[in-house]
């Protein structure tokens, strides 16, 4: 789940919103088995050296003889960190919609709980669930086995998996264990399942769309009181970028990886860090229920395979003018004062 909110200069909570625009590269990478010494690609301008250049085996790209399949709806999709909190809000939105879900999390027990009540609302045949946790990559291999095994294709991987260890105070006071946590779920986890949804989503002649979550710290700004959960949101933002290039030089043009701002969102992970004056402020100024959030982010990321969009998008919740709207309106009007919290 995400601690996701736009970046306000006095509060690590918040998140302004960011223009982040996706690099473009004019030059291709060559992936033919052998090329000759010197040898200029015509129209690229792409010199290659003498030298053996294995294609990548999961790649499927527009040139290859794999015809590629219009992506219809209903689609199938795939979110980590999905048994509670905006992933649950997001697997339900999507149901609602008519698509395939397929839930995940670290405990047997809440994917059992979820899955039961998701299919009581939805019925049998749309949702499913399984264990997973993304820091193991055997896991996450195996989470891709029961995707392909229950659906044959995920159309939609969002992750969303993600931990601030439910720990706010200063680094010089952090755990071994609670650093570990954040990093190994934030960064190694979105990794880990970044690679392995590039290669099931490159071998399925309908290709497929990536959806990585941001948080707080995201923009670059600090995040005092929990520095290590916003040093691995920054790094979502530039893994997404890479990966976007990377497919470019691949030339794959099957697959796609976006970003996704879910804003604030009054999850026991937001909630948990709330003891402060300034916190408690923002949360009921900004932050607004996992099935609000829901219910505008999910239409939205349908929209790019309805549309059949493979360019790079970031989809967001909370912008900086909404935000500074609703600062506003607070300080003339005294609008949406202890919504969630007593404001001291």
């Amino acid at each position: 789940m995400a601690l996701s909110s736009p970046q306000l200069s006095l509060f690590p909570f918040s998140r302004l919103t960011q223009f982040n625009t996706c690099c473009s590269y004019t030059f291709i990478t060559h992936t033919s088995q052998t090329v000759t010494s010197r040898q200029f690609i015509r129209n690229n301008f792409s010199l290659s050296l003498t030298k053996q250049q294995p294609t990548p085996s999961f790649i499927i790209t527009a040139s290859s003889s794999t015809k590629t399949l219009p992506m219809l709806a209903p689609y199938n999709v795939l979110i980590t960190g999905s048994t509670k909190g905006i992933g649950y809000a997001l697997a339900k939105e999507f149901l609602k919609a008519g698509d395939n879900v397929l839930i995940c999390s670290r405990s047997d027990e809440r994917v059992e709980t979820a899955v039961k009540g998701l299919r009581e609302e939805f019925g049998e045949q749309h949702v499913w669930g399984t264990p997973c946790d993304v820091r193991n990559g055997e896991d996450v291999k195996k989470l891709v086995s029961f995707a392909k095994e229950k659906l044959k294709y995920i159309d939609i991987w969002i992750n969303n998996a993600g931990s601030n260890a439910y720990s706010y105070k200063p680094l010089a006071e952090a755990s071994d264990e609670d650093l570990i946590e954040v990093v190994t779920t934030n960064t190694l986890g979105l990794m880990i399942c970044c690679r392995e949804a590039i290669k099931l989503m490159g071998n399925q002649p309908r290709g497929g769309h990536i959806f990585n979550i941001d948080g707080a710290g995201s923009d670059g700004r600090p995040t005092p009181r929990f520095a290590a959960y916003g040093a691995t949101k920054r790094s979502v933002v530039h893994l997404t970028k890479s990966l976007q290039a990377e497919l470019q030089m691949q030339d794959v043009k099957n697959v796609m990886v976006h970003n996704l701002s879910p804003g604030m969102v009054t999850t026991d992970l937001l909630m948990s860090g709330a003891n402060t004056k300034q916190a408690k402020f923002f949360i009921n100024v900004l932050a607004e229920p996992a099935e609000v959030v829901a219910e505008y982010l999910v239409p939205n990321i349908r929209s790019i395979p309805t549309n059949r969009s493979m360019k790079p998008t970031y989809i967001r919740f909370l912008t900086g003018l909404k935000a500074y709207s609703q600062i506003f309106s607070r300080f003339a009007f005294g609008a949406r004062r202890n919504r969630y919290i007593i404001e001291d």
